[in-house]
């Protein structure tokens, strides 16, 4: 199994920075900030689960304004006065805690479902805040959260080897394991086995079902540069499903190449431009 340094993961911000205006770029940088340390401290190798609690609910109190913090929360200060400033919701930045703090203590999954609400917190807060920036209608957040949910699962795909391995985490649902007869070893082996295949394949078919619902976010959103982003995102993911399913994910680091991202940033753009936005009525999602 090839191990993927921490640094080159892809987190919970699906996107290129660099196709953020740069009026945003700085309540971008504060937000993944923020979530840049809540997530060190779930997978510090050096703490105990009771003591990643305790770091986690120091980075809630501080965003709920508590006074006496050591300066090592002040990025949770900072969030707290852009969110201020902005009239956020500060549950864009508790329900990502939620989600740490399950990954803190280890918890399994046992069936989609379960999985599925678990992006709800640690994906669906990323899209909900990009979309609350642009100032979209909030009817577009839920084909938002189903498309974060989408790259938050991809993501686990592309790191499942090194989150069994190094994090001792999981992520494919236990029912799932089980029908596959997949043991947690099978994931920390150098190869993927037929088994973890077909499992891995349950999964893929699973999100391009909720990549195609996912599929008119960009189609309702106003703004031309996050619809030209959405659409890249989409293409790109589509792109990487595709070689997750080819590749074996434990073996290799199975990433976008330089060509994918060309293509599919021309291609969105095109997509972008061309789009007419129309309106998304909160009883039909």
């Amino acid at each position: 199994m090839k191990e993927r340094h921490k640094q080159q993961k892809d987190e919970n911000f699906p996107v290129a920075f660099r196709l953020f205006p740069k009026r945003y770029r700085k309540m971008v940088n504060c937000y993944y900030d923020f979530a840049r340390q809540a997530d060190d401290i779930a997978d510090a190798p050096d703490l105990l689960p009771k003591e990643k609690s305790a770091q986690l609910d120091m980075l809630e109190n501080v965003l709920y304004g508590e006074k006496n913090f050591p300066t090592a929360y002040a990025a949770a200060a900072k969030l707290r006065e852009m969110f201020l400033a902005y009239g956020f919701d500060f549950s864009l930045a508790t329900d990502l805690l939620t989600a740490f703090r399950q990954d803190a203590q280890g918890f399994k999954y046992q069936t989609w479902a379960q999985l599925v609400n678990y992006c709800q917190y640690s994906a669906a807060p990323v899209g909900r805040f990009l979309l609350a920036l642009y100032n979209e209608s909030p009817s577009t957040y839920q084909p938002a959260s189903i498309l974060c949910t989408v790259l938050q699962i991809v993501n686990h795909l592309q790191d499942a080897g090194y989150d069994a391995k190094i994090l001792k985490r999981v992520y494919f649902p236990e029912k799932i394991l089980h029908k596959y007869k997949v043991s947690e070893s099978d994931l920390v082996k150098a190869e993927t086995s037929p088994s973890l295949r077909r499992a891995a394949d349950n999964l893929l078919a699973r999100v391009e079902k909720q990549l195609e619902e996912a599929a008119v976010l960009p189609k309702v959103i106003k703004s031309i540069p996050l619809r030209i982003e959405t659409f890249v995102i989409i293409n790109l993911t589509k792109i990487m499903i595709t070689k997750l399913k080819k590749k074996d994910f434990l073996a290799e680091e199975i990433k976008l190449s330089r060509y994918d991202w060309i293509v599919s940033s021309m291609k969105g753009t095109m997509q972008g431009i061309f789009t007419r936005p129309r309106t998304l009525s909160t009883k039909g999602i």
